[in-house]
């Protein structure tokens, strides 16, 4: 028995989160390039170790920021796409609330002292955790519409 989605209008509120996060990730990724040259860290090397490079810490700073929000980013995409389905607004909501708190994670994080990263993460976490539960919503429904 196949069940059909009807994509509801609202869903482009969710689809311009995606745009959102894709515009922010493409700027952090800016950040760690222009990191690379203040801090004089060449590729391909990953993180700066201090026995090399006396402001190793800063470029790790900007690198972790943008690396840890990638890391996040295939379960973001996923929980935002499929739980949107079903809940647009909430889910639209959410994810704005989660760019909008990574955008500050990213920023604090690279000041250099990672216990700045602590004040914006919690926040980025409800809202994740939030997509996590209309997805979890959407899941059940299909459940519940496929046993009628």
């Amino acid at each position: 028995m196949a069940l059909s989605v009807q994509i509801p209008k609202e869903y482009a509120y969710v689809v311009f989160d995606l745009v959102a996060y894709a515009f922010l990730n493409t700027w952090m990724g800016i950040q760690v390039g222009k990191a690379r040259k203040k801090y004089n860290v060449p590729y391909p090397t990953l993180y700066a170790t201090e026995s090399e490079n006396k402001e190793a810490k800063l470029f790790n700073c900007v690198q972790r920021g943008h690396q840890n929000s990638i890391e996040y980013m295939p379960v973001f995409f996923v929980a935002l796409l499929v739980g949107g389905l079903q809940h647009p607004l909430i889910s639209a909501g959410l994810g704005a609330t989660y760019i909008i708190s990574r955008f500050f994670y990213f920023k604090l994080y690279s000041t250099g002292n990672p216990e700045n990263r602590l004040k914006p993460v919690g926040l980025s976490f409800l809202a994740l955790w939030g997509l996590i539960i209309c997805t979890a919503s959407f899941g059940i429904n299909l459940i519940i519409r496929g046993m009628l």
